[in-house]
């Protein structure tokens, strides 16, 4: 029986993902190669034993794999206004809808984009299958790149990062445009921080996934007279800061008590450490890690847990899964160690945020 032309199958897709031959898939989910073959080509319609016994060797749900193929095929959409008439974009499905993202440059990550798409004609673009094999996470990790990096090696698969804060991050996952959102507001005084936000903004049906924990702190030239986060916090400096509701501006605002916030602000750690090094600014507050690249002193105030917070409705997704498997890779865990100011002691941990 062949698959009616509405349907949804994207057994093959899901396989190459998990790096299995037609016959180790067969083995492993208790039917034949015959039939795998078959069934990848649309000529063969499984059965339900057939179906439940493919998704839970690879991962994933019947609704995915052999679900119906509208939101498939539903024309693509910009997540935002691209800056310009016509602008390059990345794309990626999210949710059953396919997104075209403005093509964004940072030093964490420069993938190169999908094409180029014009404001309002976007249903002439867009690659369901590309889509369905990307992953977007948003957030303000300056290794991002390495997680994305090892993603596809490990995977065959891409991530797209966007680089946002953490508010911003949950914004987006709100809004069903990404499928994961970085966090830093837990501290050793407020643990639960990070869990606290997504419950008073998005609910509790969220799980996070626990990156690292890292050192944010003050970032001074080395040539500069501030020697300790006190003697910061008592000079007169000129600050550079981060944008409300990112960690860093949090982690400054408290530094500075009731004292004027800072005058310049910086879109990323990167950029913090840079308006320092270039002398358009005397500190600032950003991780270990950006402070450390461009040679300045680094005087730490707290340790912070980095997380993703993902929907619990969306971890059966394939994706997420090889994400979870990535991060809790020793590769992975190995080189995320040997970056100035994480600890990956916990990397890997799961929990929910109720």
């Amino acid at each position: 029986m062949t698959s009616p032309p509405s349907a949804s199958n994207r057994l093959r897709e899901l396989r190459t993902a998990a790096g299995l031959t037609q016959a180790e898939l067969a083995e492993r989910a208790g039917i034949s190669r015959t039939a795998v073959t078959a069934i990848e080509g649309h000529r063969l319609l499984p059965s339900v034993a057939a179906a439940l016994a493919l998704a839970e060797t690879l991962g994933t749900t019947v609704e995915v794999l052999f679900g119906r193929g509208e939101t498939a095929d539903r024309a693509p959409a910009w997540a935002w206004g691209p800056p310009d008439a016509s602008h390059q974009y990345w794309q990626a499905e999210v949710g059953g809808q396919n997104w075209m993202f403005p093509a964004e440059s940072f030093p964490m990550l420069t993938l190169l984009p999908d094409g180029t798409a014009t404001a309002g004609r976007s249903s002439a673009h867009g690659d369901p299958a590309t889509a369905r094999r990307t992953l977007v996470v948003a957030c303000c990790d300056p290794a991002a790149g390495l997680l994305a990096s090892e993603f596809a090696q490990a995977t065959g698969q891409r991530m797209i990062v966007l680089h946002r804060s953490s508010r911003q991050a949950l914004d987006l996952l709100a809004q069903g445009k990404v499928h994961a959102a970085g966090l830093h507001l837990s501290t050793e005084d407020e643990p639960h921080a990070n869990a606290r936000l997504v419950r008073e903004t998005l609910g509790d049906e969220y799980l996070l996934l626990r990156i690292a924990r890292w050192q944010e702190g003050i970032t001074a030239a080395a040539s500069s007279r501030v020697r300790s986060v006190c003697g910061a916090r008592r000079s007169r400096l000129e600050w550079v800061g981060r944008e409300p509701g990112s960690g860093a501006r949090q982690c400054l605002d408290r530094l500075l008590g009731t004292r004027p916030g800072p005058r310049h602000l910086a879109p990323n750690h990167r950029a913090v450490a840079e308006a320092v090094h270039a002398g358009w600014a005397d500190a600032g507050v950003c991780v270990q890690l950006t402070s450390s690249e461009a040679g300045l002193a680094f005087f730490p105030v707290q340790q912070e847990a980095y997380e993703l917070c993902i929907p619990k409705s969306a971890i059966d997704d394939p994706r997420l899964q090889a994400l979870l498997k990535v991060v809790r890779s020793a590769e992975y865990r190995t080189l995320l160690s040997q970056l100035p100011g994480y600890d990956t002691v916990d990397t890997g941990g799961l929990a929910a945020v109720n």
